[in-house]
């Protein structure tokens, strides 16, 4: 490690030259506080910007250890942190710079979930923070003064702002602290859903809509989330205390109302409540169990050695659908695909709005099924196995239907909204089902769990070339993979998060081992030694955030040049 007077020195003995001589300042320099690493130099002043860190140890940023002594803890904490550093770059102003992206100082995003990134680590004995910083020039030529006044002046003040608890005020403090508790507290509530064996849970005075469609910031003036009385339920939270909700149990929960009164944004927010809310988003207190997946049609993904056989049989060409493969799906085929991958990566509960699915997965009426008889058709309809799925396997659904009327006679609840008001229309939904004649039709037991023992074949050797494209596109050696379907991604950094964890498990698979306990062994490490553990040191395609093994799992189904084989 070198010493800060020395990266002076050179700084000074490169002004003017060429910029390529940027890149004999990388290394470790000691700042006394805190410890600066200079891990990737730009190209030239339009390229990506230079990759940074600062490392400070455990005694000289002064954070409670408390504060990171438990997982939900420590991810508060690290999402406070950046957040800190991050309105600290909005409001430095040093203007211009150079050339390109000279002089600009960049990190992660942060949004309304708390989710699990590299640009802010807490470990036991330090703290690592990461940044990008565009280095100053004029055309290719080296700007050591405005370096200069980076390193020396601007640098330093964020570091003693931001990763220096001592620096906090009151104000900062108080608002960690809140932070830190909302952790506790969401802590607490999934492990009552897992106590009181419900599917999910939305708090009284929840505000579910957004802005817009591209903002996730909660609107104004909207409608507070109030449970139906039949369905409240109260539970005791270590620092909010008691609170009240609706507890959707687990089981078959169908979702109904008129057109624009609230359906898709009840189901919108429970997608999301598989990750942890900030103050203020108004669904600090919407949770989901983890592993819930909103599952959808996909015409024209590739589907690679998936058993669909439960809802796909004797198609006219012969081909068997216990091993079932294609590069363009139907609907019904990419929804069952879809289904059945969802299983595989371990979801027991499954999410399902009847706009963006297909309509023969879901539901074919008695009219014609007069027509077309069932030796004929080769699609088994959700509807028919659902409540096997449940009463059998433990899978949940909870479903937003319009015009599916056969779905009230196999739900164990039905919710209507109306003006965004939930009612709990459960008994009358029985009754007008007996009424109909179509309760208690659709039970069958004929169902053949898949065994998901699908392997992966090893990869090429070597580095892969990875790029994302927002939370559309993963690319990997030019490849794309289309996860523009994948609802629950909601953070660009999740899909670079993905580019690193394809690359790893598309490289480093056993002999013969079943895709579920590869990405199984993946977390295990990541849950072991961090998400940066599996990060290539020299990363360079953005921050990347940690996405569920739900996503990854929809990710490597959907790359197609994945050499996945059933046994």
């Amino acid at each position: 490690m070198k010493r800060v007077e020395e990266l002076r020195k050179d700084l000074q003995r490169i002004d003017h030259k060429s910029y390529g001589m940027y890149k004999t300042l990388g290394g470790s320099y000691d700042y006394g506080k805190y410890i600066l690493h200079i891990d990737h130099v730009q190209g030239d002043p339009f390229a990506s910007p230079s990759r940074l860190r600062l490392e400070i140890s455990r005694r000289n940023h002064g954070f409670p250890s408390e504060y990171y002594e438990t997982k939900e803890r420590k991810l508060s904490l690290e999402d406070q942190v950046l957040r800190r550093f991050s309105g600290s770059l909005r409001r430095l102003e040093k203007g211009n710079m150079g050339s390109g992206k000279s002089g600009r100082i960049t990190t992660c995003r942060t949004g309304q979930k708390v989710l699990e990134r590299i640009a802010v680590v807490f470990s036991e004995n330090r703290m690592e923070l990461r940044f990008e910083m565009g280095f100053p020039a004029r055309g290719r030529t080296i700007l050591a003064k405005e370096m200069e006044q980076l390193l020396f002046d601007i640098l330093p003040k964020l570091a003693e702002s931001c990763l220096i608890y001592k620096n906090w005020n009151q104000s900062a403090r108080e608002k960690l602290n809140r932070a830190i508790e909302l952790a506790d507290d969401q802590a607490a509530l999934r492990d009552e859903l897992e106590k009181r064996k419900l599917a999910a849970f939305v708090a009284d005075g929840a505000i579910l809509p957004r802005e817009s469609g591209v903002s996730d910031l909660p609107m104004k003036n909207a409608v507070a989330f109030r449970s139906p009385e039949s369905m409240r339920i109260q539970l005791t939270l270590p620092h909010r205390g008691k609170i009240t909700g609706m507890g959707i149990p687990e089981g078959i929960t169908v979702i109904v109302g008129g057109g624009y009164h609230g359906k898709s944004t009840l189901l919108k927010a429970l997608e999301q409540g598989v990750y942890n809310h900030v103050i203020g988003d108004g669904r600090e207190y919407v949770v989901t169990r983890e592993n819930a997946m909103k599952i959808r049609a996909e015409d024209g993904r590739s589907v690679l050695h998936t058993d669909i056989s439960m809802f796909i049989n004797h198609l006219p060409n012969g081909q068997d659908t216990r091993d079932f493969s294609t590069e363009n799906a139907s609907g019904s085929t990419s929804q069952a695909a879809n289904l059945i991958e969802a299983l595989e990566s371990g979801s027991r509960l499954l999410l399902l709005d009847e706009d963006t699915s297909a309509t023969n997965f879901m539901i074919r009426d008695k009219v014609m099924a007069q027509l077309v008889s069932d030796e004929k058709e080769p699609i088994t309809t959700l509807l028919k196995h659902i409540r096997t799925l449940y009463k059998r396997f433990g899978i949940s659904f909870v479903i937003v239907v319009g015009s599916s009327g056969d779905y009230l006679s196999v739900a164990d609840h039905v919710l209507q909204l109306d003006h965004y008001e939930v009612k709990d229309v459960t008994g009358q939904a029985k009754e007008i089902c007996i009424q109909a004649g179509i309760a208690e039709q659709y039970v069958t037991d004929n169902i053949a769990f898949p065994a998901f023992s699908r392997i992966l074949k090893p990869a090429k050797a070597g580095r892969m070339k990875c790029k994302a494209m927002g939370t559309d596109t993963v690319l990997l050696d030019r490849e794309p993979v289309d996860v523009r379907y994948l609802e629950q991604l909601v953070d660009d950094g999740q899909t670079i998060g993905l580019t690193y964890l394809m690359q790893w498990i598309l490289t480093s698979q056993k002999q013969d081992e079943k895709v579920t306990e590869l990405i199984e062994r993946l977390y295990t490490q990541i849950e072991k030694n961090g998400f940066q553990s599996v990060v290539p040191p020299n990363y360079s395609c953005g921050q990347p955030v940690l996405p569920r093994k739900q996503e990854l799992f929809a990710c490597l189904n959907r790359y197609r040049q994945a050499k996945i084989q059933g046994r």
